[in-house]
């Protein structure tokens, strides 16, 4: 028999489990060979393709000869550029196309990018509780010192100020926001963008707010980048992923000042090779479509999320029916333990999985969360089954 050497991880390893919905996913899996009909609530998937355009730009690239080689570590001009038109034409934001927007396979890659770039070991960063875990993985990934802020409902799940200028900032180097937010579905104005921007500056911390979700299920789409001066201390990240329903696509961008580029593009480059040069083709494709595609979009949205409040209310769930983005965030019944219990409880009684809201921190803890990436017919079966089991 063959001895396996004992050989040990490093250290940063030990810090992180495996993503959650990537055990989830497995334990469905394994209920669906077991012969059971699981209906999967819980990830922002996009189930709709991409605009059809887009889809014959990239057939149509993909049969040019040339186009299969390594590419740029910086993005293809033609992208670089596209990026900068969309966020004239819906942010009303100048971006420099040749030093200050960086294509990225995918923005969760960035946080990852912007992690090793900017944090030393021991460097203090802030998370928001309830928040996208990656941003704490990524943190413990570059061994940083993480310090979670507490986000609540009675605040719009806005930052409160006060309580973070009580803490010790003094070895914090970075700050991660998200608004539109997931996974609370609160949005933001351009008030709260100053007030965060303004604390950033103050005390010469850096801003980056994640952005995936400003064209679903929401009429305003903003960025932090329009604030004046935001350019100096923020990175904003963004994505086709949600917007364009390219998520398997891995197409994404941070957009920032030169310099702070610069140093994501030093850790960027030592790690992937570039994008597919008919992906980057199609991605430019799809970030010139007009209204009309986002507004298609959230016209399906909006009549998921109403048999996803009927679920809800079946569940004796509270939400706010104007949250954006592409999920519904519910408060559970008061007898309910917590969002474990209740997504454990439908899961193995009624094969639907919900997302139970712990596993965005402990503030999450009594909520779920419902993905509206799956078609009528579905969500139909989904609350048939529910209250079925509710009888």
């Amino acid at each position: 028999m063959k001895t396996i050497p004992n050989i040990q991880p490093a250290n940063r390893i030990n810090q992180v489990e495996e993503y959650y919905f990537s055990i989830k996913l497995k334990e469905l899996e394994q209920m669906r060979k077991e012969g059971k009909s699981v209906i999967n609530l819980g990830i922002g998937n996009p189930d709709l393709p991409p605009a059809p355009e887009v889809l014959d730009q990239l057939n149509l690239q993909s049969n040019q000869q040339g186009n299969h080689g390594y590419q740029s570590y910086v993005g293809i001009p033609e992208l670089r550029e596209a990026m900068c038109r969309w966020y004239k034409r819906f942010f009303a934001v100048d971006v420099n196309a040749t030093n200050e927007v960086l294509p990225l396979i995918g923005s969760k890659e960035g946080i990852m990018h912007i992690s090793m770039a900017f944090l030393n070991p021991g460097d203090g960063v802030l998370v928001p509780n309830p928040g996208y875990p990656t941003y704490a993985s990524a943190s413990k990934i570059a061994e940083a010192n993480i310090i979670t802020y507490d986000l609540d409902e009675s605040n719009n799940w806005q930052p409160d100020f006060k309580a973070l200028e009580k803490l010790d900032l003094s070895n914090v180097k970075l700050m991660w926001i998200n608004y539109p937010n997931m996974p609370t579905g609160a949005n933001a104005d351009k008030v709260l963008f100053e007030k965060v921007i303004a604390f950033g500056k103050k005390h010469n911390i850096v801003i980056c707010n994640d952005n995936p979700y400003s064209f679903i299920l929401n009429d305003q789409p903003a960025s932090i980048i329009s604030v004046d001066g935001a350019k100096d201390i923020a990175i904003e990240l963004n994505s086709l992923s949600k917007s364009h329903n390219m998520a398997g696509w891995r197409i994404g961008m941070a957009v920032s000042n030169p310099q702070f580029i610069q140093y994501i593009l030093r850790v960027k480059s030592n790690m992937d090779s570039g994008m597919f040069k008919p992906l980057q083709l199609a991605a430019a494709k799809a970030l010139d479509l007009d209204e009309q595609w986002y507004a298609q979009i959230n016209d399906e949205y909006r009549k998921r999320r109403v048999i996803v409040h009927e679920i809800m209310d079946l569940l004796n769930c509270k939400y706010d029916v104007e949250q954006t983005g592409m999920f519904v965030w519910a408060k559970i019944p008061a007898h309910q333990e917590n969002s474990g219990q209740l997504s454990d409880e439908i899961l193995y009684g009624t094969n639907v999985f919900i997302t139970p809201g712990f596993i965005f921190g402990d503030k999450g803890q009594q909520y779920i969360r419902i993905s509206l990436c799956t078609n009528e017919t579905t969500l139909l079966e989904a609350k048939q089954r529910i209250e079925n089991h509710k009888k």
